[in-house]
């Protein structure tokens, strides 16, 4: 950082400022955390920044969107610290995390598919000592390994509302029948996908429900533009990006 990157025309702070929509006080926080090089002082000590500064901006307000404020922070510092392949490690860490929300998405597209237009019944809770598990019958352990979670996990989706499993007459452990690991499935992909449990309890409840699949549908179909949108984001992130390790040389 102790070299002078600064070339071209000289830029005051509310220069840099205005011309992104910022104050200038968030222009030196910029520069402050690294995500802008060094500025130049004049004789009384103010700052001036220049075109590369501007393109440094730039790119960390076009990375913003697709990688969130840390990531783009980190790499614009590593770029400014002539890091770039641990940018670009960065960067390549955020393209598998959106992968892997897109396989995400899928996997909670193809459980819809699987799901049957409406909902068998309830399991009776009183159904006495003589009722038979089914094939698809779990209790708590055996769900929570299947699903890499833990029993604890399952207690409190089922305090939220999620499923609601009968218990053994005999032992009182709680079974959980195949509507509520259909349930339990679907509730561990959705909240992979960052809903919260008080989004999830409401689409649950109506899947349950004969034609409760829309709410879940119109989840999905928002959970997916917001994938798309951030793939989009990373496009311009990388192209502003690219611009300016063009500019710094």
């Amino acid at each position: 950082m102790g070299r002078n990157l600064q070339n071209g025309g000289r830029l005051r702070p509310v220069d840099l400022a205005r011309g992104h929509g910022l104050s200038t006080q968030a222009v030196r926080n910029y520069e402050e955390a690294g995500i802008l090089p060094a500025a130049d002082r004049t004789p009384t000590g103010y700052r001036t920044y220049t075109s590369l500064h501007a393109g440094a901006l730039r790119a960390f307000l076009a990375l913003v969107p697709g990688h969130g404020h840390q990531t783009a922070t980190s790499i614009m510092r590593a770029v400014n610290q002539d890091d770039v392949d641990e940018a670009f490690r960065l960067i390549d860490d955020s393209h598998a995390q959106l992968l892997d929300d897109r396989r995400t998405l899928q996997a909670v597209e193809r459980a819809l598919r699987d799901l049957e237009p409406t909902a068998g019944p309830e399991p009776d809770a009183a159904s006495g000592p003589d009722a038979s598990f089914g094939l698809a019958d779990r209790f708590i352990g055996p769900l929570a390994e299947e699903l890499g979670i833990r029993p604890a996990t399952l207690r409190k989706w089922e305090r939220a509302g999620l499923m609601r499993p009968r218990r053994d007459p005999l032992t009182g452990y709680r079974v959980y029948d195949g509507s509520d690991v259909r349930d339990a499935r679907l509730a561990h992909q959705l909240r992979r996908g960052g809903y919260l449990l008080e989004q999830i309890a409401p689409l649950i409840a109506q899947v349950r429900s004969a034609g409760g699949l829309e709410p879940l549908e119109a989840a999905l179909s928002d959970w997916r533009g917001r994938v798309s949108a951030r793939g989009r984001a990373m496009l311009t992130g990388a192209a502003e990006l690219d611009a300016y390790l063009r500019e710094r040389g």
